[in-house]
């Protein structure tokens, strides 16, 4: 947690302060060129790249979470094969070809870039609410039943809140890929980190290179260690972790 809390803050000086790192950095810029990235303003490129996830983090999140309620309900495991099927078509191409297929659709910017993400962060979901809906107790449902809760109010107060780590735990694996697959997403013109990875790579300047990629990195390891929080909250008090 402190670790957590200390990246955290290092994180928002970096980008609130970018030249008090210039000493770090500059070692790994070209000779008189610069060394922090002044195209475009490194707070708001984060802003915009953790915006991206979250908008295409969130109808993936409804949508997978939306099919394992459906398959698992009473007489709907044969529809299992086919919720897969849907699930898994966004992970048959790289996201570099769902990248080219949208281009000429929705044209540059940020569109074919949510697609991507969108289509990628289906299956991890998914998978984790299925196996939390599956692995509620069939006693516990009984009693559900038993007590008359409907089915609606036994899925949204019992079925749910039982499944809730592991659906918390699916959305952080897909929100964590999705963040450093935004990335790529800059080269159709989308807003994102990527943009000064890129930049740094065309001019041959590390320092800017390492400025995107450690933005990126260090932002999936919050958003990593803050769903684990979600995650572990989630738990019945009994099944929490003592750390």
């Amino acid at each position: 947690m402190k670790g957590t809390l200390a990246l955290a803050l290092l994180v928002a000086a970096f980008l609130a302060f970018p030249e008090a790192f210039v000493p770090v950095l500059r070692p790994f810029a070209p000779e008189g060129g610069p060394v922090i990235y002044d195209r475009a303003s490194l707070a708001g490129l984060t802003a915009a790249h953790v915006g991206l996830v979250a908008l295409a983090l969130l109808p993936s999140a409804l949508i997978a979470l939306g099919l394992a309620i459906w398959v698992t309900r009473p007489g709907r495991a044969h529809l299992l094969p086919l919720a897969r099927a849907v699930v898994n078509f966004g992970q048959t191409l790289p996201p570099v070809a769902v990248l080219a297929l949208c281009v000429p659709v929705f044209g540059f910017g940020a569109v074919p870039t949510l697609v991507a993400l969108f289509l990628y962060g289906l299956l991890p979901i998914f998978e984790s609410s299925l196996a939390g809906l599956s692995g509620v107790p069939a006693p516990t449902l009984t009693a559900a039943t038993a007590m008359g809760l409907t089915p609606a109010r036994r899925l949204l107060q019992v079925e749910l809140p039982l499944a809730a780590p592991l659906i918390l735990e699916g959305t952080r694996l897909s929100a964590v890929i999705a963040l450093s697959t935004a990335t790529i997403g800059s080269t159709v013109a989308a807003r994102t980190l990527g943009e000064v990875i890129i930049a740094g790579l065309n001019v041959m300047n590390l320092a800017f290179v390492l400025q995107g990629g450690l933005l990126t990195a260090a932002l999936a390891l919050l958003i990593h260690a803050g769903f684990g929080a979600l995650a572990e909250a989630a738990r019945p008090p009994g099944a929490r972790s003592s750390r």
